[in-house]
């Protein structure tokens, strides 16, 4: 009896140490008090299933905080921006993008019209408006 139940106990810190998860678990198979590798094809398809689940909802997501929310938190607004959250940090810390802090601090967020004016804010001059904006100072004598 008393062989059971260590047994038992040491299959049930390796479950805890795997979490519970099922991603660590795939291709064991639980028989009788032993665990036992069965590797699978079911595996592998269920793995790819995973995988093209997560890209469907992350274009899902991505699509809603493009069109719908107004306030996003920083993982939204380092999506919709295309950049990592690392470097939306250092923006926010060198107060180069606008943004609000929670009551408490800890938290940053994001009005996404604020993002998009700010975005535009940088605009880069055409060769044509370059020459317009030259004729324009020739014109005045070289002040604006």
């Amino acid at each position: 009896m008393f062989y059971i139940l260590s047994t038992f106990a040491m299959q049930f810190r390796w479950l805890d140490r795997c979490n519970n998860r099922p991603d660590r678990l795939q291709g064991y198979k639980s028989v009788g008090l032993g665990l036992h590798t069965q590797p699978t094809a079911q595996t592998s398809k269920k793995k790819k299933m995973k995988e093209e689940l997560k890209q469907v909802a992350d274009l899902i997501t991505a699509n809603i905080i493009g069109t719908q929310k107004e306030v996003l938190t920083s993982d939204e607004a380092a999506k919709y921006l295309g950049v990592s959250l690392s470097c939306l940090y250092k923006w926010t810390m060198s107060r180069q993008i606008p943004h609000y802090k929670s009551p408490s601090g800890k938290m940053c967020y994001f009005n996404r019209k604020e993002i998009e004016a700010w975005m535009q804010s940088c605009k880069v001059a055409t060769n044509d408006e370059l020459e317009q904006q030259a004729q324009t100072l020739s014109r005045k004598g070289g002040r604006k």
